[in-house]
C-alpha cells in the first residue's frame, strides 16, 4: 500500500471540467466571496511589510529601541497562535462569525497601534494585531473548501497565495510614504477601515455555517503553550547576538516541540491533522514540502536586501523592491499552475523544489561578488530570486489542495487551519537559523564587505539544502497523487 495515499481520494479530479477557469472564480457571487477571502491574506500580509517599514519612525518617536525585534516576535507568535485556533473558531461562529470577528480583532490591534504613545502600548497592539491576522490567514484557506467548488480550489489557493506577492510591492510603498511624510501612525489608521470593508463582504457572503459542521472538541491548550512557547524561543534566540543564546533558543524549541509532538500522539485533543507529524503519512510528507519551500524562501527575503546594498551599491528602496521579485515569481507561479491538472500537477509540484535549489545555488555564487550595481551583474540576481519565487508559487496552490483532499474525515478544519500554522512556524525556524548561518559566516564579524560577502555564500549554500531535500519529499507527495488519480 503506498503511504502516501489519502482517505478522501475519491475526491480527485484528474481532468479539466467545465466550470474551473479564472472567470468562473472571479464572476458573481464567486468574486465577491474571492475578494473577502484574498482580502484577509492582504490585510495580514501588508501590515506585515507597512510595520517593518515605519518601526524605525515609530523609535524615533516613542522610544523603544531597545524591544525593537519583538515587535516582530511577538506579531509571528499571536500569528501562529490565531492560525491555531482558527478551526475552533470556525466550528463555534461559523465561517461568517469567525471571519468577521477575526477582522474586528485586527482592526482593534491596528487601533492600539495607531494611539500608541509608549513602546509597551505599541506591543500589545501588535499582539493583538498577529492575533487577528494569523486568524484571517489561516480562515482565508479554510474557507476555500467550504465557499466554493473543489474544481476551483486549485485557482483559489493561487489567488489567496498570490496575495503576499501583491503585498510585497504594496506595503514597503505605503509604509514608506506614511514614514517619509512623519505620519507613521496613519500607517495603521489606513488598515482599519479597509478592515471594516472585508468585514461587511464576509456578512454579505459567507455562509453561517459549514453543511459538514464537525462537533465542538476541547481547546488543545497544552500543544498551543508548546507550539507558542517554541516560537517565542526560535524568535529570541535568533535576534540574540551570541552565539550560544542562538543555539539555546533553538534547543529549547526543538524540546518544546518534541514535547508538542509527543503529547500530540496520545491526545485526541490535537492542534494539527493525524499523521501531521509522520513523514511516512500523506499529510506529514505534503507538510514536509511546505516546509522546505518555506524556510528556502525566508532566508532569502531576510538577508537578500542588506547583500544588494552592501554588495552591489543599491539604495534601501531599491534593494528591498529587487528582494520582492521572489514574491513576484511566487505570486505569476500560483497562477500560471493553477490551471493544471492530470499528471501535470505532478510536474508542477515537482518543479518547486528543482527550481528553489537552482535558484538558491545560483546566489550563492552571484551574490558574494561586488559589483557597483549595473544590469549586467543584477539581471542574473534577479532572475535567480524570480526562479526561487516562481518554483514555490508553480507548487504551492497544489501542495495545499491536496491537503484539503487527503485530510482525515472529520479533521477538514482542523486540516485547513494547519496549513498556516505550519507555514508560519516554518517561516520562524526559518528566519531563525539564517541568522545564525549569517553570523556564523562573519556577517557581525568581521562584518564590512568581506563578511557580508562570505555571510551570502554561506547562506545560500546552507539553504540550498533545503529544496534538495525538498525534491526528495515531493517525488513521494507525487507518487502518492499519480496513484490516487490512476495518472
Amino acid at each position: 500500500m503506498d503511504t502516501c495515499e489519502g482517505p478522501a481520494d475519491d475526491h480527485l479530479q484528474s481532468a479539466p471540467q467545465a466550470g474551473t477557469g479564472w472567470a468562473d472564480l472571479l464572476s458573481g457571487a464567486n468574486g465577491v466571496r474571492s475578494l473577502a477571502l484574498a482580502g484577509g491574506v492582504v490585510l495580514h500580509a501588508i501590515n506585515v511589510y507597512i510595520a517593518t517599514t515605519i518601526l524605525p519612525s515609530v523609535v524615533k518617536d516613542i522610544g523603544g529601541l531597545d524591544y525593537y525585534a519583538w515587535n516582530t516576535t511577538l506579531f509571528v507568535a499571536a500569528s501562529i497562535l490565531g492560525s491555531a485556533l482558527s478551526a475552533r473558531w470556525l466550528t463555534g461562529m461559523g465561517p461568517r462569525g469567525a471571519y468577521i470577528a477575526a477582522t474586528l480583532v485586527f482592526a482593534c490591534g491596528a487601533l492600539i497601534c495607531a494611539f500608541a504613545p509608549s513602546m509597551a502600548v505599541m506591543l500589545t497592539g501588535r499582539l493583538i494585531q498577529g492575533l487577528g491576522g494569523g486568524l484571517l490567514f489561516a480562515l482565508s484557506y479554510a474557507m476555500i473548501r467550504l465557499a466554493f467548488a473543489q474544481a476551483l480550489w486549485p485557482r483559489a489557493m493561487a489567488l489567496v497565495s498570490g496575495m503576499w506577492g501583491v503585498a510585497t510591492l504594496v506595503g514597503p510603498a505605503v509604509g514608506g510614504i506614511f514614514a517619509q511624510l512623519g505620519v507613521w501612525r496613519a500607517a495603521f489608521w489606513s488598515l482599519i477601515p479597509v478592515a471594516i470593508l472585508f468585514a461587511v463582504l464576509a456578512a454579505r457572503v459567507l455562509p453561517k455555517r459549514s453543511a459538514d459542521q464537525p462537533p465542538r472538541v476541547p481547546l488543545p491548550l497544552a500543544q498551543l503553550v508548546l507550539l507558542t512557547a517554541a516560537v517565542l524561543c526560535v524568535s529570541a534566540g535568533s535576534v540574540a547576538s551570541r552565539l550560544s543564546w542562538n543555539i539555546l533558543g533553538l534547543g529549547a524549541a526543538a524540546i518544546l516541540t518534541a514535547l508538542l509532538i509527543y503529547i500530540e500522539s496520545r491526545t485526541r485533543q490535537r492542534l494539527l491533522p493525524a499523521g501531521a507529524f509522520s513523514i511516512t503519512s500523506a499529510l506529514g510528507v505534503l507538510y514536509a514540502t511546505m516546509s522546505l519551500l518555506a524556510v528556502a524562501v525566508t532566508s532569502g527575503e531576510i538577508f537578500v536586501p542588506l547583500f544588494l546594498q552592501v554588495l552591489h551599491q543599491q539604495s534601501p528602496l531599491m534593494a528591498g523592491y529587487l528582494a520582492a521579485l521572489m514574491a513576484a515569481g511566487w505570486t505569476l507561479g500560483s497562477i500560471g499552475s493553477s490551471g493544471v491538472s492530470g499528471r501535470a500537477v505532478g510536474r508542477v509540484i515537482l518543479a518547486g523544489p528543482l527550481l528553489g535549489f537552482a535558484g538558491m545555488a545560483a546566489l550563492a555564487v552571484l551574490l558574494r561578488s561586488e559589483s557597483s550595481g549595473d544590469w549586467q551583474a543584477l539581471l542574473p540576481i534577479c532572475l535567480a530570486l524570480v526562479i526561487i519565487g516562481l518554483g514555490v508559487g508553480l507548487a504551492w496552490p497544489h501542495l495545499l489542495t491536496r491537503i484539503f483532499q487527503v485530510a482525515p474525515a472529520g479533521e477538514q478544519d482542523l486540516a485547513s487551519a494547519s496549513i498556516t500554522t505550519v507555514q508560519l512556524f516554518a517561516t520562524a525556524l526559518g528566519a531563525a537559523l539564517a541568522g545564525m548561518v549569517a553570523n556564523l559566516a562573519g556577517l557581525t564579524d568581521p562584518g564590512g564587505v568581506a563578511g557580508t560577502a562570505n555571510a551570502a555564500s554561506w547562506l545560500f549554500g546552507v539553504f540550498a539544502l533545503a529544496p534538495l531535500v525538498g525534491i526528495l519529499t515531493a517525488r513521494r507527495v507525487v507518487r502518492g497523487y499519480a496513484k490516487a488519480t490512476g495518472g
